[in-house]
């Protein structure tokens, strides 16, 4: 017979693992998820860079130095630039707003912020013919000074800069609320004033989010089309960006050079977007080891 196991030991069985259906349904997790980045992001990239590849040397070097597709990447450098300005200062202004302010219709406001997520570009760019268009809300106002805004520069950066600021406001909102204001107040009292609190604590506490919100504003700002397309007219090498022109070539049946393009403003997005993270990795190693 068995001796019991003296009083006051614990039975020296071992732990059991995982089950091996819960490392099935795991596994099959990250296959899924494994298959969709490949299917809709890999594999599309993939596909451009094989085209730019068999369209031929000649192809990358003809499109890139053409005058029309350097006007529309330089126009395209322009609106980023000033969508990005105006979407980083509005959004965090905004974005505080919402963190740290309580009014009427503070909800309403919050939920009017994801408006450009819901709508069409296209309809975006209705909009902004219906305001100033030539029989628009201020359109013949504005063209009696001399103002031109559909078909021009303004109307570009208008409707960019609408479809691209909730990603700046939806990226600082959620620090702003998870950092309190402890810190701030703190400063007050020390006889820091606003700016300086704002400099000086509120900021470095944005800093990624921020980052993220700019490059992930910027990105959409490259890529933007639909709304570009209905108050820009296309005019080429005037008001054609890089994705209208890669628009135009489809249409006119120059696939190379189109390629060539898109994949031009994959890589800025792409580059962008690593190295934020990698930037913000490094940071964070950084600070570990002091």
């Amino acid at each position: 017979m068995n001796a019991a196991p003296p009083a006051g030991r614990l039975s020296a069985a071992p732990f059991p693992g995982p089950s091996v259906r819960a490392t099935v349904v795991r596994g099959l997790l990250i296959a899924a998820a494994l298959a969709y980045v490949g299917v809709l992001l890999l594999a599309p990239m993939g596909g451009i860079v094989f085209s730019v590849v068999h369209a031929g040397w000649d192809v990358v070097v003809s499109t890139l130095s053409a005058p029309d597709v350097v006007h529309a990447f330089l126009l395209t450098a322009i609106i980023t630039g000033l969508v990005v300005a105006a979407t980083t200062v509005m959004g965090v202004v905004t974005a505080l707003t919402l963190a740290r302010d309580s009014f009427p219709g503070l909800r309403l406001v919050d939920a009017l912020i994801d408006l450009p997520f819901a709508l069409s570009p296209v309809v975006v760019g209705l909009m902004a013919v219906l305001l100033f268009g030539s029989t628009g809300w201020f359109g013949p106002t504005l063209a009696a000074h001399g103002i031109h805004v559909l078909f021009a520069l303004p109307s570009m950066v208008l409707v960019t800069a609408f479809i691209a600021v909730p990603f700046t406001i939806r990226e600082v909102v959620p620090v702003l609320e998870a950092s309190g204001t402890e810190e701030e107040e703190a400063a007050r009292t020390l006889g820091a004033s606003a700016w300086q609190v704002f400099r000086h604590i509120t900021v470095p506490k944005l800093r990624w989010a921020l980052a993220y919100g700019i490059a992930l504003s910027a990105a959409r700002s490259i890529g933007e089309v639909g709304a570009v397309l209905i108050v820009s007219g296309a005019i080429q090498g005037r008001t054609e960006t890089a994705t209208l022109f890669v628009y135009r070539a489809m249409e006119n049946r120059q696939p190379g050079a189109a390629y060539v393009v898109s994949l031009c403003l994959a890589a800025v997005s792409v580059l962008l977007l690593t190295g934020i993270e990698a930037l913000r990795r490094r940071h964070d190693r950084i600070r570990e080891v002091a």
